[in-house]
């Protein structure tokens, strides 16, 4: 497969590039985490029990993945009275979310 704009083949990833893109990566492998990225992505802000009602994951388990992606700056969280409100503060990774879904069919996985 050849690919127009290739950081890999030009040689710019540092160690450090490389460490940034591996946390990138492990924050979005979670089915659970690319849910409320979906839903933030649709709904641009979102109150935490919206997020809670729309993914019918337990409050815990939402606060969790909200903090996480939080620390990592793929999310920002304002506060509004009592509650919390989360939006996607850097959309990069969506690029990558974006281009997996274009490019990879259920039967690409299957034949993994």
């Amino acid at each position: 497969m050849k690919t127009t704009h290739s950081c890999i083949r030009e040689g710019r990833l540092t160690v450090e590039a490389l460490e940034r893109a591996a946390q990138t990566l492990k924050m979005l492998a979670h089915p659970q985490r690319l849910r409320i990225i979906e839903i933030l992505e649709r709904e641009q802000e979102v109150p935490v029990h919206a997020l809670i009602k729309e993914t019918g994951f337990p409050q815990a388990v939402v606060s969790q993945h909200l903090n996480q992606m939080r620390r990592v700056g793929l999310l920002a969280g304002e506060r509004r009275g009592k509650e919390m409100w989360y939006s996607i503060s850097d959309p990069r990774p969506l690029s990558i979310l974006n281009c997996i879904c274009t490019h990879c069919t259920k039967e690409d996985f299957e034949n993994l």
